[in-house]
């Protein structure tokens, strides 16, 4: 280093430092790149994706600029925090190649519904996004074959349905390793070739393998699922569709012809095995019929041991009509299993009759397992099996309560129409409705089209469960809690989208020390502090102001959560909305664009009815309205 005139050297440290800047600042360039990339927004990765997608035009609210994606954004759910946990992107009209890179940047993504688009091709590479919990693909235009291994990775995945595609080839071997998997739809595809080895997951509760191209027997491990679920598949054998299963001889190029001396000892064998193989087949079929026959004549000990085994019912759905409840003849005693306990003649079944149904198990709840039977009449119901039942309780108390619960008969109420009390096994048996609940309508991956919940149909949702808790209220007014379990899970929806509130009145049978864990009337806040002696009807009240506003918002409430996590808190949200005079932001778009250009009146009535939720929803139970209140109040709201 030269300076006027003198050279300088600099000591040692400062030529190494001066040496490695060059090194540090390229370093510093890469890790800064890398960071860059991996640190993507997830307005900068949903827009990425985005323009991967044809002619996405029901996505012009995600842009940049606009509103963030969880306030707004079509099609995206969102954690507390604001972090996107689901795409919800069914029906759509959606096609194209999915960015995969794109999507793997939404770093709290975990379920992907793409029901009912236009996608084609073979399945995108989801396996690259391993946190994934549930992947909805239905009526698309998928085709090709899903690599065995495929699901290797997704240790994750609880539901996966890919059913109504044109998927070929045998059914990945991976899904096997799945250790959570609830639920797995394959109908109307083209799978082909033996099914793998699935069912061993103790969790596997829903699954549906029928109208593909399938053969072979089904594994033993899947035989609990009714035959049902593998209908449409003419090369599945075995005893459970009575059908010997007969390996396949792959014929090659026959054999030289004996020699003249040997052919009469060829013929000879020949017919020898066609005798033993007839015999072996009249021997099995005499076996099978025998096998059906003790079936039939099973000793009453023996539906004893079946009836203590009866632990995969639950409850789904009641009845659909009244006219239904009054075409189903009880018979007295049904075998001195089965109560009736709404009006009516004879019932033409028992528990026997439950027993040999078709069974699916529909899913568990809080308060039990939920099982539907289709009885060889053609009759369909649904069972719960109750638990957390009060101990103390006997069986005429038992169906006292419950004769009580079903003499309830209102357009909106869903009343249980028979029981069984036996040991430890209490039943509640009810009407079925196939749309099933409001919950899996407003959040759920499969049913009808999220699109139909327009304002009138939402708002008719809202009346129709205000006037049935009005109703309950006053027939069951002693009660502390007269309906105490109100969540959107518990309200099923008829083909006209009437709602019928059901599991009311509960509280009388369900023992004190569970029904905390168990009933969500105790999540009004006023049971947080003393949960035994704050409980009363205004706890009924604060859930409907949360069903209310889980039907404005779209939102699923953190509220339903056991421990109060996920989900948002509906009722701080709505609160510091109308605070700060921005309720129109809170409104679900899917019911805000659909008036649009029509009537600017509804949308100040939804505001209105925003506030009703609120004020069910008031912290303190005496600033909060009643029932009669909410009922009178939420009448008076009209479709402009």
């Amino acid at each position: 280093m030269a300076f006027l005139g003198w050279h300088i050297r600099p000591p040692g440290n400062l030529l190494l430092f001066m040496r490695i800047i060059p090194i540090i600042s390229i370093i510093i360039i890469i890790m800064t790149t890398k960071s860059s990339a991996a640190m993507m927004s997830d307005v900068d990765a949903l827009l990425k994706m985005k323009q991967s997608l044809n002619n996405p035009l029901s996505l012009d609210s995600w842009k940049q600029g606009g509103t963030r994606p969880c306030d707004g954004w079509v099609g995206l759910i969102c954690a507390k925090n604001g972090i996107v946990t689901a795409l919800r992107l069914r029906s759509l009209n959606l096609s194209g190649e999915i960015d995969i890179f794109a999507v793997s940047q939404l770093q709290g993504l975990r379920v992907i519904n793409l029901v009912n688009n236009s996608f084609s091709g073979p399945i995108p590479e989801f396996n690259k996004l391993g946190a994934l919990k549930a992947i909805y693909l239905s009526m698309n235009q998928f085709s090709g074959e899903i690599p065995s291994n495929y699901f290797t990775k997704m240790v994750s995945l609880k539901k996966i349905w890919l059913d109504n595609n044109r998927f070929s080839g045998s059914i990945p071997s991976s899904l096997a390793q799945l250790p959570r998997l609830m639920e797995l739809h394959l109908e109307n595809n083209k799978f082909s070739g033996f099914i793998p080895s699935i069912g061993q997951q103790t969790t596997l509760e829903s699954l549906n393998f029928s109208s593909n191209q399938l053969t072979g027997d089904i594994p033993s491990s899947l035989s609990r699922f009714d035959v049902a679920l593998f209908d449409g598949n003419p090369g599945l054998c075995g005893p459970k569709f009575r059908r010997l299963c007969v390996s396949m001889i792959q014929t090659s190029k026959p054999p030289a012809p004996p020699p003249p001396e040997s052919l009469q000892m060829a013929y000879m064998l020949m017919g020898v095995s066609v005798f033993m193989l007839l015999s072996m087949i009249i021997a099995i079929f005499v076996l099978v019929k025998k096998r059906e026959k003790q079936l039939d004549t099973t000793s009453s000990s023996e539906k004893r041991k079946l009836n203590d085994s009866f632990d995969h019912l639950g409850v789904v759905s009641p009845n659909e009509s009244t006219t239904t409840r009054q075409k189903i003849m009880f018979e007295k005693g049904g075998g001195g299993d089965v109560v009736l306990l709404n009006k009516g003649g004879m019932a033409a079944f028992g528990m026997s009759d439950l027993m040999k149904a078709g069974a699916e198990v529909l899913g568990n709840g809080s308060l039990g397992c939920s099982y539907k039977a289709k009885l060889s009449s053609g009759l369909t119901l649904v069972v719960k099996r109750l638990k957390e039942i009060n101990k103390m309780m006997d069986k005429e108390g038992f169906q006292g309560e419950m004769r009580r619960l079903g003499r309830l008969e209102h357009p909106n109420v869903l009343a249980p129409l028979a029981c069984h009390f036996r040991n430890k096994e209490k039943l509640a048996i009810y009407d079925y409705i196939p749309k099933g609940s409001l919950l899996y309508l407003l959040h759920g991956d499969r049913g009808e089209s999220h699109a139909e919940l327009n304002w009138p149909a939402r708002l008719k949702i809202i009346q129709g469960i205000a006037l049935g808790m009005g109703y309950i209220h006053a027939e069951l007014g002693m009660l502390a809690l007269p309906h105490g379990n109100l969540k959107s899970s518990n309200v099923l929806l008829r083909h006209d989208n009437q709602p019928l509130v059901v599991d009311y009145g509960l509280i009388s049978i369900i023992d004190a020390h569970h029904a905390p864990n168990v009933l969500t009337g105790y999540k009004a806040p006023e049971t947080l502090i003393d949960e035994k002696h704050s409980v009363s009807p205004k706890c009924d009240v604060y859930s409907l102001g949360i069903i209310v506003l889980e039907i404005l918002t779209g939102k699923f409430p953190s509220q339903y959560h056991t421990k109060g996590k996920g989900g948002t808190d509906v009722v701080q949200w709505v609160k510091s909305a109308i605070v700060e005079q921005r309720e129109v932001e809170l409104l679900d778009p899917e019911i805000t664009t659909s008036v649009v250009g029509r009537s600017n009146n509804s949308i100040g009535e939804m505001q209105k009815l925003l506030h009703i939720g609120a004020a069910c929803t008031e912290s303190h139970p005496d600033s909060r309205i009643d029932i009669r209140q909410a009922v009178r109040r939420i009448k008076e709201i009209r479709v402009s």
